[in-house]
């Protein structure tokens, strides 16, 4: 068959860039005043700044993962050029400078009735389907086998369905055979499969088998198979977590040990989970280096929204878990050029990078769900239909549905390609944007009730260039209304325009003392039994440190603390643990209880909490690795003694395993009755700001301030719920009513400025101009392109010709 070249690809790439800069200049979308540019000359004007990555070979490797392109098509989701008409989404990519595809395939992703597992139902052939359309656009294609029914990743890896029984010796021949039909088919429709995977993300398994012994003689059959049957592809193995040290190194060995013949030694990295770039190019480059294997980044992606466009929920969908980069187009372009530079930081070796589904768009709104889960079951459209259950019952049968990586997709939600699918192009030749603020950095503050506040008179700026900057922030409200523990929002004004916010969590006091164990002294503590590490660096919940537990043979320990000089009062205890392996009959509780614990004469409590509960307990579960049981004692009174003793007593059995981290001892407080509050300060926000002067109005304002922050305390007060009521109703009671002048409709007094002009509360964000940081989007830009509609026509319709006359030489031969 005939192969495009890469180096031809490289061109192509090259040349796309060009023109899509003139492309962009043409819609009003880059900067002012930008002049043409030559074909590969750099940087070229355009809406985002990606800085060129330095010695990117043209033969390297700038794909994407788009399988399940057929079910979303069927699902009636239509892809989009630039211009926002329909077109071919192979055509799009390879124009955006897209050069390879990769398609996974699952041996059968059906029921017996033929109902398609979803994801895109791909078998072998609708991956041919896939593969032969890839190759008509001119793209290579990575073909990657799952060697399962469904997903395989490191936590599953199910057997196919027809291979359950197999002995590992005819698992081995079933894995040949299928390996070589299926390759057999995509030669058959003259697919240009340039590199076959075998097996995906195979950490911890493929095909069922998990022993090192067994996995290498199914990775040997598979590799045997792409020889014979598609003897010029690279054979690639796969597998993640780049960021675990020395794991690559030992799986390299394993495999050397076993002289498993393969070319790529393939990674996933998601800058969500997988540490830096830096450690991605270093433990790559050990595999090249020590071993004498090309590498390739076989996934990667980044969120542009936290938006979500299905009703289906995201992997990614809280600010917390995207904070390597923006959450916008910008930042997306970004993380895609980092993982880029990455790999060809290796040197040759690194042959390039595929970005994971960036086409599974929605198939309808979040507004239509019902309709959407219609067609993700008809169509395998979703990650997973409620068909799948049979075969992954413990995942896919309880959580299937629809696109959880819409927002991380490379295309709009309506099918419109985002300005970061030319990453693919712009990495070549560098693209720049008009400097532009694209985000503020939002601060986060955590303090002990009681502790003063004080929050940052700056915050970071960060620009499109990749600088920061340290600018002014006033904050709005001030520190002052704190009403005890709970979280507070704090809204700060930063210059240009934007906003930033500050969440301050107000935690209770807790009486014990190094209740993390970050402090090396932990001689507060006493640690009796076996088992136990105080102290430890194994999975901590907050900080660095930990108390660890696991013990060969079964075991028990206690560890206590005992506090003294606590206010009268009523407490309760609570922490948190995680760990796994415990058997029929463990157990694991904490304890608070009045008095010294087991070596303390302490004198008893007075009479008037002898009636109440001397102590109190709560089990732990433990739920596996980093799920986290965080149960609370019942409270129990501690009287003029001031006494009182938090004990962990655990009884084990051997390898049961975890850690114990934030143990706190926090006084209980009741809460108050906040209905009436809340009430008045409904009322408040529902005025007709027309209809009262500004100066009662921002009495009211002032007071609302107060309530709110009341109402977010943990436990409120009665005596500052009262007061803030009090101060609330007495500014609505004084609100001062204006008369509209007759002639001009506006009222006749009280036209100071107040917060009129926003209809909201001091304190709250204002939604005025500029950009939110915490919606991680682009404040628009204007300008106009210097050019004639006539010659700036001419130009772009020289640049497209170009650019499709060169792919279409290049794809006949």
């Amino acid at each position: 068959m005939h192969r495009t070249s890469r180096t031809a690809r490289g061109t192509l790439a090259t040349l796309a860039a060009a023109s899509l800069a003139v492309s962009t200049l043409a819609l009003g979308a880059s900067a002012a005043n930008a002049a043409p540019t030559e074909p590969g000359a750099d940087p070229v004007a355009a809406g985002i700044t990606v800085p060129k990555v330095d010695g990117l070979g043209a033969d390297f490797i700038g794909g994407v993962d788009v399988s399940s392109v057929l079910s979303l098509e069927e699902s009636g989701v239509v892809f989009r050029d630039e211009t926002g008409q329909p077109g071919d989404l192979f055509e799009i990519l390879a124009d955006a400078g897209v050069t390879d595809v990769r398609i996974r395939v699952w041996n059968d992703p059906f029921d017996a009735a033929g109902n398609g597992y979803g994801g895109g139902d791909v078998d072998v052939d609708r991956a041919v389907e896939i593969g032969s359309r890839a190759t008509a656009a001119g793209l290579g294609v990575l073909v990657d086998f799952h060697y399962s029914d469904f997903w395989a990743d490191p936590a599953k890896q199910h057997e196919p369905k027809a291979w359950a029984g197999l002995d590992i010796d005819q698992r081995a021949a079933a894995l040949y055979d299928f390996t070589a039909d299926a390759l057999a088919d995509f030669a058959a429709a003259s697919v240009d499969v340039e590199m076959v995977q075998v097996g995906n993300e195979t950490n911890n398994g493929v095909a069922g088998v998990t022993s090192w012994d067994d996995r290498a003689k199914l990775f040997s059959a598979g590799s045997a198979a792409v020889r014979a049957s598609a003897p010029e592809a690279l054979v690639a193995l796969h597998f993640t977590n780049p960021e675990t040290v020395g794991r690559y190194a030992s799986i390299a060995q394993e495999l050397e040990a076993r002289d498993v013949d393969y070319d790529v030694f393939a990674s996933s990295y998601y800058p969500f989970w997988h540490g830096s770039t830096a450690n991605l190019t270093a433990v790559l480059s050990q595999i090249a280096d020590d071993y004498d294997k090309k590498v390739i980044v076989a996934e990667t992606s980044w969120a542009y929204t936290l938006d979500d466009g299905d009703g289906h929920g995201n992997v990614i969908d809280l600010p917390a878990e995207a904070t390597q980069y923006p959450v916008s187009v910008q930042g997306q372009a970004w993380a895609l050029r980092d993982v880029m530079a990455a790999v060809a930081a290796v040197g040759d070796a690194g042959l390039g990078v595929y970005y994971w589904e960036p086409a599974w768009l929605p198939v309808g709104p979040p507004d239509r769900l019902d309709q959407n889960k219609l067609l993700w079951e008809a169509h395998g459209s979703g990650w997973a239909s409620s068909f799948a259950g049979e075969y992954d019952p413990e995942d896919a049968g309880e959580y299937f549905g629809g696109s959880a990586w819409d927002n991380q997709a490379l295309f709009g939600f309506d099918g419109t390609p985002l300005e970061s699918l030319r990453t693919f192009s712009y990495v070549r030749t560098g693209a720049v944007a008009p400097l532009q603020m694209i985000g503020v950095e939002q601060v986060s503050v955590s303090i002990e009730d009681g502790e003063a506040l004080t929050l940052p008179e700056t915050v970071a700026v960060s620009y499109n260039d990749r600088s920061t900057r340290d600018e002014a922030v006033v904050w709005t409200p001030d520190a002052g209304p704190i009403a005890g523990p709970g979280t507070y929002t704090f809204t700060g004004a930063v210059a240009g325009g934007f906003e930033t916010a500050a969440t301050v969590t107000v935690r209770e006091r807790n009486y014990l003392v190094n209740g993390g164990f970050e402090d090396a002294d932990r001689s507060m503590w006493r640690l009796t039994g076996t088992g136990a590490t105080l102290g430890g660096a194994e999975n901590p919940r907050t900080g660095t440190r930990s108390t660890n537990f696991w013990l060969a043979t079964d075991y028990a320990f206690s560890l206590e603390q005992t506090v003294t000089g606590l206010p009268a009062g009523t407490y309760r205890a609570s922490a948190s643990v995680q760990g796994d392996n415990e058997q029929a009959g463990d157990s694991i509780r904490i304890t608070v209880s009045r008095g010294g614990g087991a070596a303390s004469d302490d004198r008893p409590a007075p009479r008037a909490v002898a009636t109440s509960p001397a102590e109190a307990s709560a089990a732990f579960e433990l739920n596996g690795y980093r799920a986290w049981s965080s149960p609370s004692t019942d409270a129990i009174e501690v009287g003029a003694n001031g006494t009182a003793t938090v004990r962990i007593d655990a009884s084990l059995s051997a390898l049961a395993w975890g850690s114990i981290d934030d143990v706190t001892l926090v006084r209980v407080t009741a809460a108050a009755d906040t209905a009436e509050l809340a009430a008045a300060v409904a009322r408040a926000d529902g005025l007709d700001r027309d209809a009262f002067s500004s100066a009662s109005l921002r009495d009211v304002d002032t007071a609302v301030v107060q309530a709110r922050s009341v109402l977010a305390a943990l436990v409120p007060t009665q005596s500052a719920t009262d007061g803030a009521l009090s101060a609330l109703t007495a500014a609505l009671d004084a609100l001062v009513a204006v008369t509209p002048d007759p002639g001009t409709g506006t009222p006749g007094t009280g036209s100071g400025t107040g917060t009129g002009t926003t209809g909201a509360p001091a304190g709250t964000p204002a939604g005025t101009g500029g950009s939110s940081a915490a919606a991680g989007s682009l404040p628009a830009t204007g300008g106009t392109a210097p050019w004639a509609p006539l010659g700036l026509g001419a130009l772009l319709l020289a640049a497209g010709g170009l650019v499709l006359a060169v792919r279409r030489r290049a794809v006949r031969g």
